[in-house]
């Protein structure tokens, strides 16, 4: 891999910082690389209060949205909350529906089928919603493409409010009120909340109207959590402090569903956002992708232990499914790939494949090959599929060039979804390809490792590493840290344990007491490096080890080179 070294504050702001926050030399660095310049930055950035939420009417139609729904609350009329059918879409829809029985409102819920109906604004929701009487529908995490469907709904008299987190297209739809930050026409000053983000600023501006306490709503802040690690948002600014209290709530263990996912869990460990990123999410969106979303929302509503032990044991069998199908279509996926080496993007489709789980697939398939993938197959009269990038190239952009030959399509920089006509599917390769050679940049297609700093194996201690976890929640935009140290020897333990994760105990030539245990996963190749006795340098970050209920620091590597 290519190691990149962030850009180091000069030694004046290292200094200044350490001697203001009392703090050493390396977490200075990491404080002044995240924007923390000064004392009172850095107590907001250790414990990031409520109070630094901003208000939610600063959001574009806010107002006009919280008097439609208190008024069709008032009039007793019924309102559908819909939301799309991964972890943001159904933990949006449990927190609206959830907070909307809790102002007596008289509501349902509906998620697509995945499988029949597709992403978002579905026919067979809009009259579902006529069918039942529903006279407005709030959809949460979709809809700000729905032009069509939402005018159709409006051809039924039923009001639809979007508030979604997605890209607008070049014209909105006709809705009664749309809350987008990332609408050109919207001055809310954070652009990155997740779906279910949407949704609890817009529950917070109804309390706000309904001068009922903000501090009712902090039981709805762990969906927002998940939603937030879910969706791999940005956790800076707003989501940063969303994030931090939802972590608070999920580890009181309050609600039944967090109890039942992690009836499991060792005594002592927390609830981080590792967790909710490869122990919730997978559960949740495998609901979704294999049986139907709306498991995972009753597993979200249940509301004793009971109930949702049984709903997570479902949920478990699914996702124990799904990794059977994620395994057995990633292998037919890379077996495709024979013959396309040269080329910069990956298209593969098979027609067998199932729609729920090609999302995971291309993301697998972009790791092996590392260059922006389509995996695609059949879905109807369709092909659909799903699309995953490379680091900083903008995967939405490119298929938006190729939009002439697609039924439909909408996503982010990182990650997108489309549909395409049989017919045009040799023409997309093609075109996609020749869009995504002429525009990616030689360098984005190299895999990366951002070393946070160099430091020395005797700056690492407990205190450093005390200072080191106030710095989380971590994910994208405040990325857990990442260290380098040169002059690394193994002492002769190191060995592959496992499938093929390496252990390994290594010292500094300087200093060869000093001795940390490090664990690097499926990183077992690298056994021959340790074994010639030569120095090398490694990547890491920093990790409590709980072996036997005894904490201890340890390495976990990221990567191994030759000194």
């Amino acid at each position: 891999m290519k190691w990149k070294t962030k850009a180091q504050p000069a030694a004046a702001e290292i200094k200044n910082l350490s001697e203001t926050i009392h703090t050493d030399r390396v977490n200075s660095i990491l404080l002044l690389q995240r924007g923390i310049l000064d004392y009172n930055a850095a107590k907001d950035f250790f414990k990031p209060e409520l109070a630094l939420l901003h208000d939610p009417f600063l959001m574009r139609d806010s107002e006009k949205a919280v008097e439609i729904i208190l008024n069709t609350i008032r009039d007793n009329h019924k309102i559908l909350v819909y939301g799309d059918y991964d972890v943001d879409g159904t933990t949006s829809v449990a927190l609206f529906y959830t907070y909307l029985k809790s102002i007596e409102a008289n509501c349902g819920y509906y998620i697509p089928d995945r499988e029949k109906e597709g992403y978002g604004i579905s026919k067979n929701g809009i009259d579902y919603a006529k069918a039942n009487d529903f006279k407005l529908i709030v959809c949460l995490d979709c809809g700000i493409k729905a032009n069509e469907m939402i005018s159709y709904a409006k051809s039924l008299d039923i009001g639809f409010i979007v508030c979604d987190h997605h890209l607008p297209g070049t014209e909105l739809p006709p809705a009664l009120a749309i809350l987008d930050p990332k609408r050109n026409d919207c001055e809310y000053p954070y652009k990155e909340l997740s779906g279910c983000g949407i949704g609890f600023k817009l529950i917070s501006a109804i309390q706000a109207q309904l001068k009922k306490p903000f501090s009712e709503l902090m039981e709805y802040l762990d969906l927002v959590a998940i939603s937030i690690a879910a969706d791999i948002v940005p956790i800076t600014g707003e989501n940063r402090v969303l994030c931090y209290h939802g972590l608070t709530v999920l580890n009181e263990f309050k609600r039944p569903a967090i109890k039942a996912l992690f009836q499991n869990m060792k005594a002592g460990k927390k609830i981080t956002v590792n967790e909710l990123v490869f122990v919730v999410a997978p559960r949740i969106n495998a609901a979704g992708r294999i049986d139907h979303a709306l498991r995972a929302v009753e597993l979200l509503l249940s509301k004793t232990d009971a109930e949702a032990t049984v709903h997570a044991e479902k949920i478990n069998q699914t996702n124990a499914n799904r990794k059977e199908i994620d395994q057995e279509m990633t292998l037919e996926a890379k077996e495709m790939l024979t013959g396309i080496e040269e080329r910069k993007s990956t298209v593969v489709f098979n027609p067998s494949w199932h729609k729920g789980v090609v999302g995971i697939v291309a993301s697998r398939l972009m790791e092996k090959v590392y260059r922006p993938t389509i995996v695609l197959t059949k879905s109807g009269e369709m092909l659909t599929g799903s699309a995953r990038s490379v680091k900083n190239f903008d995967i939405h952009h490119a298929i938006e060039s190729c939009s002439h030959l697609l039924v439909q399509f909408g996503g982010h920089k990182h990650a997108a979804g489309l549909t395409l006509k049989p017919e045009n599917l040799e023409a997309f390769t093609k075109l996609f390809e020749e869009t995504v050679a002429s525009t990616i940049l030689p360098e984005m297609l190299e895999r990366e490792i951002e070393v946070d700093v160099e430091i020395h194996f005797n700056e690492i201690n407990k205190r450093f590493y005390d200072i080191l976890k106030l710095m989380g929640p971590h994910g994208p935009g405040n990325m857990t840290p990442v260290f380098c140290t040169r002059n690394v020897i193994d002492t002769g333990w190191g060995k592959v344990v496992g499938t093929n994760h390496l252990k390994a105990e290594f010292y500094q030539i300087d200093n060869p007491t000093l001795k940390w245990h490090a664990i690097g996963f499926d990183k077992g190749d690298y056994v021959h490096l340790l074994q010639k006795k030569l120095p090398l340098e490694i990547s890491y970050s920093v990790a409590e080890n709980n072996y036997n209920n005894i904490p201890s620091l340890q390495l976990f590597l990221r990567d191994i080179k030759l000194g």
